[in-house]
């Protein structure tokens, strides 16, 4: 199993959550002192991707997004999988009180590696179910919410929910044998939120100001020197500020947003021999990101950066260090504009990702194959046939460079559609 196959293993997922003006009520039923909701989506989406045809001496990139070899085509899910998600509310000694269970099945067949990760083309195949959402909060608008249990993150979150192809597809992340998911930015112009077990607290809204505090379980490293052992947990930190009303017409509305997340992880008595002589026993690994959103009109734009050191690339804390335990820099972002006429919305959007190779491996600069960069530009199309079904054509273009030359590039054609209850 290649880096790259290990990296869309890891970070294959995407999310079910939306931006508010496409999602709609769900089914509500009352039991008692219950209120239940049932709501999700179903999506399907042809994909024709152009690979770069070089040889594998070439085209090698360990971390790299776009295709080599043979053109492929698909039907598949886009960024989002399907989703059926269950929430109940209810109010009780004081208590706002919600449980939530999202199941997210995708249309493609999985393979052993599971839900996430490449599928499996063939006949007598079966999708898988993803149960990424398990959490319940408690909580009062005077004080403000925790959440116990599994959900989004923190770190990364508002530039995923603000990409645009969170209703398409985006880069295809491995277009032959798709899994549930795309990776539309993931990876080209953000890391990937992910889905972790949390404990959170959420600040009620004050003028427009809120903040989260959570402590997260603590990831191990993936594609690097090994480290598996924590004895501290990851924390998340976001603060945000909104203003305006994004549904009144002609008046300027907008959000900024920063968050943290940091962690440290040790090597292990098994990592210390397996990573040699001289490696770090233990690195930590913080990163920080922002951005601003604004609406006018039918305009809005988006521009969002992020930073860090031993983060790695594409999902959290992958390819974060060197084979030594020595830590490498992540930079990326995106800018992105959508104009929306009646029932079409059309959008534009550039973004990277950048990974810079650790001290002790600068002077091998000329001769690794370590991503260097991801780059994409996507064009995209959105129609609401009705306020249930919304009809998309994208057009992305993916770039994937290492640090001693090589390079793929990916050339997509997406069509499809998506589904909201």
């Amino acid at each position: 199993m290649n880096t790259r196959t290990k990296i869309a293993i890891a970070v294959g997922a995407a999310i079910w959550m939306v931006p508010m003006s496409c999602a709609l009520a769900g089914i509500d039923v009352n039991a008692g002192d219950w209120k239940i909701d049932f709501a999700g989506n179903v999506n399907a989406f042809y994909v024709n991707a152009g690979c770069d045809g070089g040889t594998t001496a070439t085209t090698a990139v360990i971390g790299g997004l776009a295709c080599t070899g043979d053109h492929a085509t698909s039907v598949r899910n886009g960024l989002l999988p399907a989703a059926l998600v269950f929430n109940a509310t209810t109010r009780q000694d004081d208590f706002d009180i919600d449980v939530t269970v999202g199941l997210y099945p995708g249309i493609n067949s999985s393979a052993a590696a599971g839900v996430n990760g490449p599928g499996l083309p063939s006949a007598l195949g079966t999708p898988g179910i993803d149960a990424r959402q398990v959490y319940f909060t408690f909580g009062d608008a005077s004080w403000g919410t925790v959440k116990m249990g599994r959900d989004i993150g923190l770190f990364g979150k508002d530039a995923i929910l603000d990409d645009m192809t969170l209703l398409g597809v985006g880069s295809t992340g491995g277009n032959a044998a798709p899994g549930n998911t795309s990776l539309g930015r993931i990876g080209i112009g953000y890391i990937y939120t992910d889905w972790q077990p949390q404990i959170t607290y959420t600040t009620p809204t004050y003028s427009g100001f809120a903040g989260s505090l959570g402590i997260f379980q603590p990831l191990d490293a993936v594609g690097s020197a090994s480290y598996i052992s924590h004895n501290a947990p990851q924390v998340q930190v976001g603060g945000s500020y909104a203003w305006g009303d994004p549904k009144a017409a002609d008046t300027l509305s907008g959000k900024v947003w920063v968050d943290v997340v940091t962690q440290q992880a040790k090597a292990s008595q098994s990592d210390i021999i397996k990573n040699g002589a001289g490696a770090s026993t233990k690195f930590t690994g913080t990163a920080v990101d922002g951005g601003v959103k604004v609406d006018i009109a039918g305009f809005e734009g988006v521009l969002y950066g992020y930073t860090g050191k031993g983060v790695g690339t594409t999902g959290l804390y992958i390819l974060p260090t060197s084979a030594s335990g020595d830590k490498r820099k992540s930079d990326g972002g995106y800018i992105q504009g959508t104009y929306k006429i009646n029932r079409l919305k059309v959008g534009v959007s550039y973004g990277l990702s950048e990974l810079k190779l650790a001290n002790d491996e600068r002077p091998f600069q000329t001769t690794s194959d370590l991503l260097k960069r991801n780059s994409s530009e996507v064009v995209g199309f959105y129609y609401s046939l009705t306020k249930s079904v919304t009809l998309v054509g994208e057009y992305a273009h993916t770039k994937a460079e290492a640090w001693n030359g090589n390079s793929a590039k990916e050339n997509d054609i997406i069509i499809g559609g998506i589904l909201f209850f």
